[in-house]
């Protein structure tokens, strides 16, 4: 785990170059900062300040960065092309408007390349085609559906009356998976190879701004409460919140005289006796997760920024003792907290066998 403290101001999102030796971060406004890593410290290299507008997502790339995908504070998606025949070493773009009612707060490719998912503020998650005959293969059958002409709507979840503004949306490495999280801190995943079945959970958390897979059946999210938190979603659809992943120290309480506690509420501006300090790493709201260390298949590493200004590297990792990945039966875990468990599966399925959530 390390963190590094870019900036004062928030950052609202990054992109990291392929070879995670560069990130773009955007400091709350229309600009763009390129950081490179030189040793163990981040070192700006690029400021870029072409933008008109407030930033508010990263570029978001598809798999195979044949084009790219830019999105603005509109009800609409603009997918920008290469273009290489009709108009060689031009940029064409292409809007997606219907049926998108609200502002577009979030993106995510599926692993086709061609498949984009896109949550909104009227609560709705959803995935369109983004098939350009010109510069796509014909893209293969999937569990969303076989018909894929460029803007089509493939599926559609939540709306009104349910959910919040979908702050977040994450296809598994597969596919077939997409998760989302709504500004009533519920954790949704539709299953598409399952006729489309939608598990969700309704956290006791403050409101969730980013959520990725980790792995097939494991996502993590983040937010307001500024820790990163783990999720699975079994193979039944059975949803389930497994730990914070930021485990905070003990800190060491003594005694202060009235004195120095006087002075520590003139020094803070405050009435209060009160640490404004938090336990967690990050000090402000999350705003994105993404993976640093190999793929949504198998993180091992990933990445957090926030409104603090920092930028977070957490190890994760989960491993399987016995059985191997088809047929597990007791698996390992390690945490922040140093320390190292070993679960049998068995045994938790039976403790959850009898569970009852009221």
């Amino acid at each position: 785990m390390s963190l590094h403290q870019f900036l004062l101001e928030p950052i609202t999102c990054h992109a990291w170059n392929r070879d995670r030796t560069q990130i773009a971060i955007s400091p709350n406004n229309h600009e763009v900062h390129i950081y490179k890593k030189s040793g163990n410290q981040w070192v700006k290299a690029h400021e870029l300040k072409e933008h008109n507008g407030h930033i508010t997502e990263g570029m978001k790339k598809p798999p195979l960065e044949s084009f790219f995908h830019l999105h603005y504070f509109g009800p609409f998606l603009v997918i920008k092309e290469f273009e290489s025949v009709t108009s060689p070493g031009w940029w064409v773009s292409k809007h997606i408007k219907k049926p998108i009612r609200s502002t577009v707060l979030s993106l995510d490719w599926h692993p086709n390349n061609v498949l984009l998912a896109a949550g909104s503020c009227d609560f709705k998650c959803r995935v369109f085609s983004a098939y350009i005959k010109e510069v796509d293969e014909k893209p293969a059958s999937t569990p969303w559906g076989s018909k894929m002409p460029f803007g089509q709507l493939m599926s559609e979840f939540g709306g009104a009356g349910s959910g919040g503004w979908v702050h977040s949306v994450s296809f598994s490495a597969s596919g077939n998976r997409l998760a989302w999280v709504s500004h009533d801190s519920t954790v949704s995943v539709a299953d598409a190879s399952k006729n489309m079945m939608v598990s969700q959970l309704k956290t006791e958390f403050l409101p969730l701004l980013s959520v990725s897979f980790v792995s097939e059946n494991s996502v993590v999210a983040a937010g307001h409460d500024c820790c990163p938190m783990l999720f699975n979603c079994d193979d039944r659809g059975l949803l389930t919140f497994v730990s914070k992943l930021d485990i905070p120290k003990q800190s060491i309480q003594r005694n202060i005289s009235a004195m120095e506690r006087f002075r520590n509420m003139d020094k803070r501006a405050t009435t209060e006796d009160r640490n404004t300090t938090l336990e967690t790493l990050h000090q402000n709201s999350i705003t994105q997760v993404s993976i640093y260390e190999i793929d949504k298949r198998d993180c091992r590493k990933f990445c957090t920024t926030g409104i603090d200004g920092a930028m977070t590297i957490w190890d994760f990792k989960i491993s399987v003792l016995v059985g191997g990945k088809d047929k597990c039966s007791q698996f390992c875990t390690t945490g922040m907290d140093g320390g190292m468990s070993i679960w049998d599966v068995k045994s938790l399925e039976s403790a959850l066998k009898d569970l009852k959530i009221k």
